[in-house]
């Protein structure tokens, strides 16, 4: 019976934001909660994105049996592209998230046809778990929260969510049913720790509806209002205000559009007539009577607004009299990025509207008020902290224990940790491999340590190519060394320091024997160490030394 034991083991999103991702396994059944991309750290040089690693599932491919989505955010969504590649399962998701992932399946190639759509109340049963769904508020419509239902006991997972009672749609969280569950009795809570740290409540995704009214009725001139493409409400808002102060709207930015598309198909977002114009149309129309809805909140170097910002947009120009309304604070790592963007808007004459104290922007995530009311509700046996950072998953463990929860029931776990639990016991039980798979370009995890770390070298100090021929017969330097520099040094301006580097690649030659008797390698590796012992002395930098010999 040992195999019968029910473990949780989550693949990403525990002391990180991003590429959240769960294993819920008992004996031969695995189903996955959420399988989400995270964006790269500033030193991963070239990685458009990162991936959990699915060794794991690869591993025991025969045994999973369902993916479930709690919302259509990319930490939740973004790695199915790669993932449904690997593992042929069915997918389980709420009409908008599937909407989205649709999208993102199509511009990958990848075949949508083991999508499944669910709805909030709906129970499900797949293999030994009988998977229920509950209504969530969160920064993105149809999000949810997930109960499953197994021999040992019932998981329940909060999906990212905060208590909004006053929602845009007017689809409140499903307390109700949240206390059903605490009432049959819930085995263990995963719960959104975004917010663990922040006092009091989260503040309705209305109350920027009302900032929005502000700025629309002080502006002059153009409004551009960036945010999420994913944040339906924040753009209904958006849209609503425009229509009531009579103003065309205009839709920028490839993501926005088709979110966009895919919430007015699925009759998430609803647009008064003769308001949308495309983006083509904006010169048609007076300033005052345009508002342009975008995507770049986060400052990424190809969105349209930083490309506005920058003056290299081909059909948008930020001009004085615009004002700009950043609706989003910066993810971590990112706030550069939107630093810079917000600079180059003012140097562009725009008013820019970005402070979090105007509200024009709100969290999606709960906060510490709205954590307890989940507890007391749940009142479950043991609690595993989930989504974000390490202090996030300390900081509510510490809340749970506040609320009385013995300490032993906690579990403050890492990726890869394997949680296991009976009807009263829980128990780290061993590891699986878990980490990140780096995605460059159309390379798949091609890209690993080494080939960043060569990469950050090449960023700091440049390389250096040293090219020699050799005469095959008598080992003698027929050609060169020719010295090539990219990153290190301009050449025309340090023609001393080449010239006595190749003096020191000649005096490096003579040392080897260059007769048959050298291994290549020794003599690439004697010139590299000659010239870099050389070039620090002189320069205090260390470029890659590149050694190329020909021979003829």
């Amino acid at each position: 019976m040992a195999k019968q034991k029910l473990q949780i083991i989550p693949l990403g999103g525990l002391g990180e934001i991003g590429k959240n991702m769960t294993v819920i396994r008992f004996g031969d059944d695995i189903v996955v909660i959420d399988c989400g991309l995270m964006f790269p750290d500033d030193d991963m040089l070239g990685i458009d994105l990162v991936i959990p690693d699915i060794s794991y599932l690869q591993e025991n491919r025969n045994l999973v049996r369902a993916i479930i989505l709690t919302h259509g955010h990319e930490d939740h969504i973004g790695a199915l592209p790669y993932v449904l590649k690997e593992l042929n399962v069915p997918v389980y998701g709420t009409r908008l998230t599937l909407g989205i992932l649709e999208g993102r399946l199509q511009e990958m190639h990848v075949s949508a046809a083991s999508l499944v759509p669910v709805k909030p109340r709906e129970q499900i049963q797949v293999g030994p778990f009988k998977i229920g769904f509950f209504s969530m508020c969160h920064s993105i419509a149809d999000a949810v929260g997930i109960s499953i239902k197994t021999p040992v006991g019932t998981i329940v997972h909060s999906g990212d969510f905060k208590f909004d009672q006053t929602p845009v749609d007017g689809n409140v969280a499903d307390l109700h049913r949240l206390a059903e569950l605490g009432d049959q009795g819930v085995l263990v809570l995963l719960a959104d720790s975004t917010n663990a740290e922040r006092p009091g409540h989260t503040l309705s995704e209305r109350t920027v509806g009302l900032a929005f009214e502000e700025e629309f009725r002080s502006a002059k001139g153009r409004i551009l209002i960036a945010t999420f493409s994913s944040n339906v409400h924040r753009i209904q808002q958006a849209i609503d205000t425009a229509a009531k102060y009579r103003r065309k709207v205009a839709i920028l930015g490839r993501s926005m559009m088709n979110v966009v598309n895919i919430a007015i198909e699925l009759g998430y977002l609803h647009i008064p007539e003769n308001v949308l114009i495309d983006i083509d149309e904006i010169n048609n129309y007076p300033a005052a009577d345009l508002v342009v809805i975008t995507t770049g909140s986060q400052g990424e170097p190809m969105s349209a607004l930083t490309r506005m910002a920058s003056n290299d947009h081909r059909q948008v120009d930020i001009v004085p009299g615009d004002t700009v309304v950043i609706s989003a604070t910066p993810i971590p790592g990112n706030e550069k990025l939107v630093s810079r963007t917000i600079d180059l808007l003012f140097r562009q004459g725009a008013k820019v509207v970005y402070e979090r104290t105007s509200g024009i922007h709100v969290s999606g995530h709960a906060s510490r008020e709205e954590l307890k009311l989940l507890h007391n509700l749940i009142r479950p046996k043991f609690f595993v902290p989930v989504h974000g950072e390490y202090r996030h998953l300390i900081k509510h463990a510490q809340l749970a224990q506040e609320m009385g929860m013995p300490k032993e029931r906690i579990f403050v776990a890492e990726n890869g940790q394997v949680l296991e639990f009976g009807p009263d016991r829980g128990v780290m039980a061993g590891k699986v491999t878990a980490g990140k798979v780096m995605v460059d370009g159309l390379g798949v995890g091609d890209v690993g340590n080494i080939v960043l770390r060569d990469r950050r070298q090449l960023s700091q100090d440049g390389i250096l190519i040293v090219v020699i021929t050799i005469d095959k017969q008598s080992g003698m330097v027929v050609a060169g060394p020719d010295i090539v520099s990219r990153g290190f040094v301009y050449v025309r301006e340090s023609e001393a320091l080449m010239e006595t580097a190749r003096e020191k690649v000649l005096q490096a030659l003579e040392r080897c024997d260059m007769t048959g008797g050298t291994e290549w390698a020794t003599i690439k590796s004697t010139v590299r160490d000659s010239i870099g012992k050389f070039l620090y002395e002189k320069t205090r930098r260390r470029p890659m030394i590149l050694p190329l010999i020909m021979e003829v």
